[in-house]
This record gives structure tokens, C-alpha cells and sequence, in this order.
């Protein structure tokens, strides 16, 4: 069933664990990722980059994850990830997302703060959350940012925006890690004290399955994957035999692997049995 953004986060705070949120490209890892939740009960958001919807690709990508949602007796969230403003936040909506994500991080505080605002003031009369992002989450073959979110900012920033979801920086980062990352779990458990949003953690792939769940226990609602769903997805492809030629038969693999990862990390946030 489909649900909006902030529905399927507060079954993350009633619950205390996290919704997983997997960045889907194409039909077969839609289906990998909604067997998963299907076989594992759990409510699950399928979202997709910026890029994605200002190529067009979208188009195309959104009627699969909706005709999933439909399908699914488990809750489902469409969601435009690191939406690089207004218009790509409208081509989601357009396409009928129920939760948008704008990221103006790299802007100053202000800046930041006024267009999220805006984001969410439009977003609000379509009944659709916003998740913003305060803080530099960079790249893991960069150096991890150590400036990290600060509570006074997270603070401010959320009741200027109106946001029902935060995104911030504590040490992770985007793609696969040189080395693995270590979290600030205090400054989770201190921003989570001191706002009443769902904390997010971005550049989930790849951090360590203890640091994962001690974010939870801090207070992150919302983890985000996506380097290695693709890793997952794209392996499998290129060990499956060239002699399938029917690409249904070929894609089946690929497709399983893509679920088997999902199922991980559903069990892994405590999301299992919980839709």
C-alpha cells in the first residue's frame, strides 16, 4: 500500500528502529526490494536520485514503484532522494511521489533553511512530507567530513523549516568507504533529544553493522542505501550466464540478489515483522 513520508516514518518512532530507504533504477530492483519487504513484513521507502528525475528517467521508474505499492500489502513511500531543487522536487510530485527530499546542504544556514521552507510550504498542500540536510555528507573517496551537525543548528533549522525529516552529517558519507567510518552516536542522541523529526542517516553501504544499530538506539528513523544495492544488483549480472539470452530468465539471479541484500538490511534496522 502506498503512504506518505511521514506515516511511514512514525511506524519507525513508534517502533524504535528504522525504515530502510533503497535507491531503486529500473523494474528488477523494485522487485528485489518489495519482495523483501513482502517476505519480511516491513515498511520500506523506494526512492530515487535527483538525477533521475530531470533526465526523464523517472517517467518511467515511478509507475513501476507505484504499481509495486499498489500490489504490496506492506507500507511503501515513493521518495525523491537529494532532490536538486524546486524542479526536480516538482517532476517527483508530478509523478506521484509521497515524500520529497530537497537538498540544499552546500548552501549557507540561510539560504539552506528559506528554500527548504519553500519546499515544504508547496509540499504541504499535496500532503507530502520533506526531508532536508544540514551538514556536509560528502564522499567516501573524499576525506569524511569531521564537521558535524551541530544541535543548535538542527535545532533552528527544523523550526524555520517545518521539515518532518532530517538528514545530518556524523561521519558518514556517500559510496564505498577507504576505511570504515565511525559515527558520532552522541551527537545522534543529542540532536534526537532536542528535535521532534526522524533523524536520517545518509551513506548507509558499506558502515559497520554495530555503528548501524547503536545510530538506531541514538535515535536515527531512516536508513539510506544505495552504492551497494547496486554493487549487489550489478555482481550478480555479471555472473550470470551470457547464454540466457531471454532477459526475464536472465534477470531472475539479479534480482534475488538485490532481495537477499534488502532483507539484510531490513533485519538488520529491527524493521523486520514491524508493517
Amino acid at each position: 500500500m502506498l503512504v506518505d513520508f511521514k506515516k511511514i516514518l512514525d511506524y519507525g518512532e513508534k517502533g524504535a528502529f528504522a525504515v530502510p530507504a533503497f535507491n531503486v533504477y529500473n523494474m528488477e530492483t523494485v522487485m528485489g526490494v518489495i519482495a523483501a519487504a513482502e517476505e519480511n513484513r516491513s515498511p520500506v521507502i523506494m526512492q530515487f536520485y535527483s538525477r533521475l528525475a530531470t533526465t526523464g528517467f523517472a517517467d518511467f521508474l515511478a509507475p513501476i514503484i507505484l504499481k509495486a505499492a499498489e500490489k504490496s500489502s506492506v507500507p511503501v513511500c515513493m521518495h525523491l532522494d537529494h532532490g536538486a531543487g524546486f524542479v526536480p522536487a516538482a517532476i517527483a510530485l508530478k509523478n506521484g511521489a509521497t515524500g520529497i527530499m530537497v537538498d540544499f546542504s552546500k548552501l549557507p544556514f540561510e539560504e539552506n533553511a528559506e528554500k527548504t521552507r519553500k519546499t515544504v510550504e508547496i509540499c504541504r498542500e499535496l500532503g507530502v512530507g520533506v526531508e532536508g540536510e544540514l551538514g556536509a555528507i560528502g564522499k567516501a573517496s573524499e576525506e569524511i567530513p569531521a564537521d558535524f551537525t551541530t544541535v543548535e543548528d538542527a535545532v533552528r533549522y527544523t523550526e524555520i523549516t517545518g521539515v518532518v525529516a532530517l538528514a545530518i552529517a556524523v561521519g558518514t558519507a556517500h559510496g564505498r568507504y577507504k576505511k570504515a567510518p565511525v559515527l558520532a552516536i552522541d551527537r545522534i542522541r543529542e540532536i534526537k533529544k532536542a528535535t521532534k523529526v526522524s533523524l536520517v542517516l545518509h551513506g548507509g553501504s558499506g558502515v559497520p553493522d554495530d555503528q548501524i544499530r547503536a545510530a538506531i538506539n541514538a535515535g536515527i528513523r531512516k536508513v539510506n542505501f544505495g552504492t551497494d544495492l547496486c554493487y549487489s544488483f550489478l555482481d550478480k549480472v555479471f555472473e550470470t550466464d551470457r547464454n540466457k539470452v531471454a532477459i526475464d530468465l536472465f534477470m531472475a539471479d539479479p534480482v534475488n540478489a538485490v532481495k537477499a541484500f534488502a532483507a539484510s538490511k531490513i533485519q538488520l534496522l529491527g524493521a523486520a515483522g514491524k508493517a
